[in-house]
């Protein structure tokens, strides 16, 4: 029992030394760090934001930013512009969280603790699917041509690598370096068609493949996987390399 006395006289020791820090310089002590620009205003008023021994709530947030205006309209009821156009989103969210994504403090360099990062599951269906709405598209050519929705090759949880690979349907070399509209129509890119070109046409394919003894020639990729290879079905072991 002697042996423990010096350990909670140092113990206690500490504890005391910690609540008079917390007293003395609070700032640094409790504080997360200076306020954001935007807060500055409620430096003296903490309860503002935060409700006790709950810290910072959400309810307090939407005493001074109204849901139905965030991205509309600051606080002031001043509109909000943009360089890059937006859709307002936090009126679709599936729920109102406010702290999950955002901190009005700046929080010590030493001491940040990462917030959540965003979620496009807290978007309700018919907002997650508009991607041009909060994102800027792409500008190279590929994209330029594309109208189709992002998710067609790409997911929400990260952009890279995106899940488009053509070559694993069909190769484009030199030949077929043309637009994607010339084998998917209407900018549908779950279809495709090999009628686009000039030496291509449906009777002329049919007429071929029939003389030939073939009678399923719709899915043109299930034998033809690239202009370089003979006719190959996928999975035979049939086909040869042109030289």
């Amino acid at each position: 029992m002697k042996r423990r006395r010096p350990l909670l006289a140092l113990i206690s020791a500490n504890l005391l030394v910690l609540v008079a820090l917390a007293f003395i310089y609070p700032h640094l002590m409790v504080s997360p760090g200076a306020l954001k620009r935007g807060h500055t205003e409620l430096t003296q008023d903490c309860f503002a934001c935060h409700q006790p021994w709950r810290g910072a709530v959400s309810e307090r947030c939407v005493t001074c930013h109204a849901v139905q205006d965030i991205g509309l309209r600051t606080t002031k009821g001043i509109p909000v512009t943009h360089k890059i156009p937006k859709t307002p989103f936090h009126q679709e969210l599936v729920e109102q969280d406010c702290v999950a994504c955002h901190s009005g403090h700046q929080r010590p360099k030493l001491t940040h603790r990462r917030l959540k990062p965003f979620s496009h599951a807290l978007l309700r269906p018919v907002v997650s699917d508009r991607c041009e709405g909060c994102h800027k598209g792409p500008s190279d050519n590929l994209h330029r041509q594309n109208q189709s929705n992002c998710k067609t090759c790409h997911v929400q949880d990260h952009w890279k690598p995106t899940t488009f690979a053509h070559d694993k349907g069909f190769v484009l070399d030199r030949d077929h370096d043309t637009k994607c509209a010339t084998c998917h129509t209407n900018d549908d890119y779950s279809r495709y068609t090999c009628y686009g070109c000039h030496e291509h046409t449906l009777e002329k394919m049919r007429k071929k493949h029939v003389k030939e003894g073939i009678a399923d020639f719709e899915n043109c990729v299930s034998c033809h996987r690239s202009a370089r290879d003979e006719p190959k079905r996928e999975g035979s072991h049939e086909g040869r390399k042109r030289h």
